[in-house]
C-alpha cells in the first residue's frame, strides 16, 4: 500500500508499505483523506523530535475495515475521524476526562507499519498518510456518512487544537475579547471557536494581507498584518490572546496584550529548546500563560459534538479545505502549506 515516510533524510512516498491487523481493543482503518498538518512538517525539519523511519500524519478520516477484539463502538463500514489521543482510559487523569494528560498518550510511538520487513513508527499514534493504519479504538469516531471525509479529516487535528483550546481551555464567555496571532489552519479555527463562544471583538493577526477574507469569514471582527494596531482596537488590552504561530516573539507579543486577568494561551510549537521572555511584574495584575495540548480536547465527545455542529451549519470545515492532491503529490502540497498558499492542504487516496 501507499504511505508517506520520513526515514530521516528525505521524504517519500513509498507503494510497499505494509500494516499489521489490528489487535485487542485495536481498529483498522482505510483512510480516505488527510489533512497535512504544520506539525507533519515540523518532524522533517527537526522541531519536533521523533524516531525515524517514521509514517507521518495525524489528521484523517476514513472508513473502517477491520475491528480487534472487544471493540463494539465502530464497525467495519462506519465512516470515522481519527484522534491522536490513544490514551488509556483507565488513569486518573483519563478517570478525571483529561485523556489529554494521560502519560500513555505522550511520547510512546508504536511500530504497527514494516517496510521491506523492517519496522516503520507510527507519527502522533496516527499516521494518516498511510492507505490504512491502525489505531487504538478510543482513536476512531464514528461520524455522519453525510459529513464528506475530507472535511471530517481536519476535525481530528486542527478543529479539536483550535475550537477545543477556546472552549475548553480558554474558556472564552460571551462578550470576551479574543486575539488571535496567526491566521494558519490552527487560528482560523481559534477564530470560529471564539465566534462559537459569544466573543464581541475578535481580533486577527497575520503578516499576509490575503488571509483576512478567510480570517473574517471564520469569525474575526478585525484584521490586523501587525500586533501594533491591536491597543486601537482593544485599548485595554485582550481578556484572551492565541498564539498560533510558534515563535517566541509572538509570545511576548501575545503577553504584553493582555487586559488585567487576561490569558495568553500557546498553540504554536516553536524548536523544543526555545525560551520566551516576559515583563514578570506586568503578570500581577491576575494574568496567566496557559500552554495547552490538543485543545484540551475529549476526542469522542468533542468529534461527535463538532461534526454536528457542521451540519447544522455552525462550523466551519469545507472552506477550510483549499486543496486536495493525492497522495503522490505530497511534495507540492507540502511546499503550497510552507508558503501559506493554502489554510491546509488534504491529502487523498
Amino acid at each position: 500500500m501507499r504511505g508517506v515516510i520520513y526515514d530521516g533524510k528525505r521524504v517519500r512516498v513509498v507503494t510497499d508499505l505494509q500494516v499489521r491487523e489490528p489487535g485487542p481493543g485495536e481498529v483498522r482503518v482505510a483512510i480516505s483523506a488527510a489533512g497535512l498538518c504544520h506539525s507533519d512538517l515540523s518532524v522533517v525539519d527537526g522541531t519536533i523530535p521523533f524516531p525515524v523511519p517514521v509514517v507521518l500524519g495525524h489528521e484523517g478520516a476514513g472508513v473502517v475495515e477491520a475491528v480487534g477484539a472487544g471493540v463494539t463502538h465502530v464497525v467495519p463500514g462506519d465512516h470515522v475521524a481519527l484522534s491522536t489521543l490513544a490514551n488509556c482510559g483507565a488513569c486518573a487523569e483519563c478517570d478525571r476526562g483529561r485523556p489529554t494528560m494521560c502519560r500513555q498518550a505522550i511520547g510512546r510511538p508504536g511500530r504497527p507499519f514494516s517496510l521491506g520487513g523492517a519496522p516503520v513508527h507510527q507519527f502522533a499514534a496516527n499516521s494518516a498518510f498511510a492507505e490504512r493504519t491502525v489505531v487504538k479504538a478510543v482513536q476512531a469516531v464514528r461520524i455522519p456518512e453525510d459529513v464528506p471525509l475530507p472535511s471530517a479529516a481536519l476535525i481530528g487535528c486542527g478543529v479539536l487544537t483550535g475550537v477545543g483550546a477556546v472552549l475548553n481551555r480558554a474558556r472564552v464567555d460571551r462578550g470576551d475579547s479574543v486575539l488571535v496571532i496567526g491566521a494558519g489552519g490552527i487560528g482560523l479555527n481559534v477564530l470560529q471557536g471564539a465566534r462559537l463562544a459569544g466573543a464581541l471583538r475578535i481580533v486577527a493577526v497575520d503578516a499576509n494581507p490575503a488571509k483576512e477574507e478567510t480570517a473574517r469569514r471564520f469569525g474575526a471582527t478585525h484584521f490586523l498584518t501587525s500586533a501594533e494596531g491591536v491597543r486601537d482596537i482593544l485599548p485595554t488590552g485582550a481578556d484572551h490572546a492565541f498564539e498560533c504561530v510558534g515563535r517566541v516573539e509572538l509570545i511576548r507579543q501575545a503577553i504584553d496584550a493582555l487586559d488585567r486577568h487576561g490569558q495568553a494561551i500557546l498553540l504554536g510549537v516553536p524548536p523544543a529548546t526555545a525560551e520566551a521572555s516576559f515583563r514578570v511584574s506586568s503578570m500581577y495584575l491576575d494574568k496567566s500563560i496557559l500552554g495547552c495540548r490538543y485543545g484540551s480536547s475529549r476526542p469522542q465527545r468533542d468529534i461527535a459534538l463538532y461534526a454536528e455542529l457542521y451540519r447544522e451549519g455552525r462550523l466551519l470545515l469545507d472552506e477550510l479545505v483549499t486543496r486536495t492532491y493525492p497522495v503522490e503529490d505530497f511534495e507540492k502540497a507540502a511546499q503550497d502549506a510552507e508558503a501559506g498558499r493554502v489554510a491546509r492542504a488534504v491529502l487523498t487516496f
